[in-house]
């Protein structure tokens, strides 16, 4: 009998700053690597074309949503940045299964935020006031894949 293997839930996740769950978020998105293809070719080549040389690697910036709550400690991290004072952190994003234990870990490095969006807010929905914060980083690694 062949096993099945669902794929997780994408709504079943942690976000970790230094190692201490942070906050609960809702979002979480733009987890990414790059890597240009540099061309090179010498005089002597007997081909046309040029060769394929892989570049630098480039990571893009997550963006974490979350419920507006009474904690200021990713508005203070953010105003931090602002003025200069870039404090530096380590996150860890987990996936996690149906029943909560961790599957998949990616680890980000160096990590500070470039910008903070406030809620929409309009009194005409029932929704929650959701705050952004976008982050930078500076190396992704995969700590775990279960």
């Amino acid at each position: 009998m062949v096993t099945r293997i669902d794929p997780y839930a994408g709504y079943n996740f942690s976000v970790e700053l230094d190692g201490i769950t942070r906050a609960g978020f809702r979002e979480c998105s733009g987890l990414q690597n790059s890597q240009n293809a540099g061309t090179y070719r010498e005089g002597t080549d007997r081909y046309l074309s040029p060769r394929k040389i892989p570049g630098l690697v480039t990571y893009g910036d997550i963006t974490l949503g979350r419920g507006v709550t009474s904690d200021s400690k990713l508005w203070e991290w953010r105003q931090k940045a602002a003025r200069g004072e870039v404090v530096r952190h380590n996150i860890s994003i987990t996936v996690l299964d149906d029943v909560g234990n961790a599957k998949i870990t990616w680890n980000l490095f160096e990590a500070w935020p470039t910008s903070w969006t406030g809620p929409s807010l309009n009194a005409t929905t029932d929704e929650f006031a959701i705050e952004q914060i976008t982050i930078a980083y500076e190396r992704l690694e995969l700590d775990q894949w279960s």
